[in-house]
């Protein structure tokens, strides 16, 4: 485990992104005339169904009303489509597929982030070295950040005007890297103070 800071916490890392592999049936792209036959025929097919049914219950709509509202629909969904995440990458996507059975359903981002982290604190749970090294550095730079927009300073920038808004306790922690792993009511006390900050 790394110390990559927020990026690693709530990004992709470096390592899970994969390459195309050779040999790989890659799509090739589709013209534009093709794409406006596609989507006229869609609205073309819809329109026909739509009239037709409204018809056979005997209601009478303009045909131009439901061309113009399913060309509408269609813009939306294309505008939608636009603003789309971008796919995980194939790694996080498998994995976010493997937790899917342990309640992380989908392929969420975020929740692959929590997980990680919730792995992190599994694997450091007894070993305060492995909880110094991954868990605590992360803490810190929290707390930096967190000083940093609420109050423009960090830890290293005004370290006795920090102190005073982290308090003793924190502090202490914080710059204390080679102790025990806090009991999990010590924690929730450093988790308090950070968000009073």
């Amino acid at each position: 485990m790394s110390d990559g800071g927020l990026e690693e916490l709530f990004g992709s890392r470096a390592d899970e992104v994969v390459a195309e592999e050779p040999g790989e049936i890659v799509e090739k792209p589709r013209s534009r005339a093709g794409w406006i036959f596609r989507n006229a025929a869609l609205i073309a097919v819809a329109t026909v169904v739509t009239v037709a049914g409204l018809r056979s219950r005997g209601i009478s709509v303009s045909v131009l009303l439901i061309v113009a509202a399913f060309v509408s629909l269609r813009l939306l969904m294309l505008a939608v489509s636009e603003v789309a995440p971008p796919a995980l990458p194939r790694r996080v996507a498998a994995r976010a597929e493997r937790n899917a059975g342990n309640g992380w359903a989908g392929t969420d981002t975020l929740r692959v982030a929590v997980r990680r982290w919730e792995q992190l604190l599994d694997w450091s749970q007894n070993d305060a070295e492995k909880f110094s090294r991954n868990v605590l550095p992360v803490l810190a730079e929290l707390v930096d950040e967190r000083l940093r927009l609420k109050h423009g300073i960090t830890r290293s920038s005004d370290p006795r005007r920090a102190r005073e808004l982290l308090g003793e306790q924190l502090c202490g922690f914080l710059d204390e890297p080679n102790r025990r792993r806090p009991k999990a009511r010590e924690l929730a006390a450093y988790v308090d103070a950070l968000e009073r900050i």
